[in-house]
């Protein structure tokens, strides 16, 4: 039977929403275009594609920052508009709605994030850890006493969790993912070449030629923009290990984070993970040789989760198949 209860994985880069009985139902980008008063004139898709393009008198916003809500009232309309699209927005469609969060949300931020998806028109509203609802998308029994371990690079954070008996044993949350990878490739093209690209420019560097681990890829690309002295277009020809380089620092960081929560995690459930490997979710997971650099780095296996990009989606769709038996309360977590 087809109900009105949803998933929202609200990520810094991309909306996914989950409809209980139908499956993910709509996957956006996390863009709006607004006016100089403030009026919505695009989102989702046809917003992103104004990102770097738009005149003066338009502007292209992402209202996440950090896998946070940086702009509730844009926040709003684009929910809204989102939950339109897919026929779930009305006086007689008040959704129940599970929504993910990162481990180290504040309760500040959790009760923003709360009041700006039931004035969307919800009727009860639920609050999950990312990296847990990733783990059960990914098809991982979190509820037995073992050790499971996630990663989860989105494009606001990276969460990495230790779970057993359903629950977190340990969890560190940083604001290192695929925004800063963007950002990082940005600022190498400025300081290499002196070429200043836009995001998108960036985004297609890292998805197109992108490494994290020697040797995985050897690609090249022609990368045109700006020459910072000249102010004219210029064209360079960017490579994998460039790219490698300029994400060094940002992947150190998570390497690190990684390290820290393993070092915090009961012998016993560690031992269980040696044996089970690390589960890599989120965009990030896509990046060639995370996997691989992972791997080395921490001295167990890692393993990619099949479609890694709408694991927490999927996550939300178990959850709210099985809605009664596991939410807790409203205004619990």
């Amino acid at each position: 039977m087809i109900t009105r209860d949803i998933g929202i994985d609200l990520g810094t880069a991309n909306v996914l929403i989950y409809q209980r009985g139908k499956g993910i139902v709509l996957d956006e980008p996390s863009v709006v275009a607004l006016s100089e008063s403030g009026e919505v004139l695009a989102v989702g898709r046809e917003a992103y594609r104004m990102v770097g393009r738009t005149p003066g008198n338009i502007v292209a916003v992402r209202p996440l920052r950090d896998g946070v809500i940086a702009d509730f009232e844009v926040t709003e309309k684009m929910l809204a508009t989102f939950l339109e699209r897919v026929g779930l927005r009305g006086f007689f469609r008040r959704p129940r709605v599970l929504v993910c969060a990162p481990t180290n949300i504040t309760p500040v931020e959790q009760k923003a994030i709360r009041e700006t998806i039931e004035r969307t028109g919800a009727r009860e509203v639920w609050i999950e850890q990312e990296p847990k609802v990733a783990a059960i998308g990914a098809g991982l029994d979190i509820f037995q006493p073992s050790g499971n371990m996630v990663i989860d690079i989105g494009g606001g954070t990276t969460d990495v969790a230790v779970f057993s008996m359903g629950d977190i044993v340990a969890a560190a949350s940083i604001n290192v993912a695929g925004d800063k990878f963007d950002a990082a490739i940005m600022q190498y093209l400025r300081n290499k070449h002196r070429l200043l690209v836009g995001e998108r420019t960036a985004e297609t560097i890292k998805i197109e030629i992108g490494e994290v681990y020697p040797g995985v890829r050897n690609a090249s690309l022609e990368v045109r923009g700006r020459h910072m002295v000249t102010g004219l277009p210029q064209t360079v020809m960017i490579t994998s290990e460039e790219v490698r380089t300029a994400l060094r620092e940002a992947t150190e960081e998570i390497v690190a984070t990684a390290r820290s929560v393993l070092e915090r995690t009961p012998p016993e459930l560690a031992a269980d993970i040696i044996d089970r490997g690390i589960l890599l979710t989120g965009g990030g997971a896509l990046i060639a040789g995370m996997d691989r650099l992972l791997a080395e780095e921490l001295k167990v296996p890692v393993f990619i989760a099949d479609d890694p990009m709408t694991a927490v989606a999927r996550g939300t769709g178990v959850l709210l198949e099985q809605m009664d038996k596991l939410m807790r309360p409203r205004g619990g977590r």
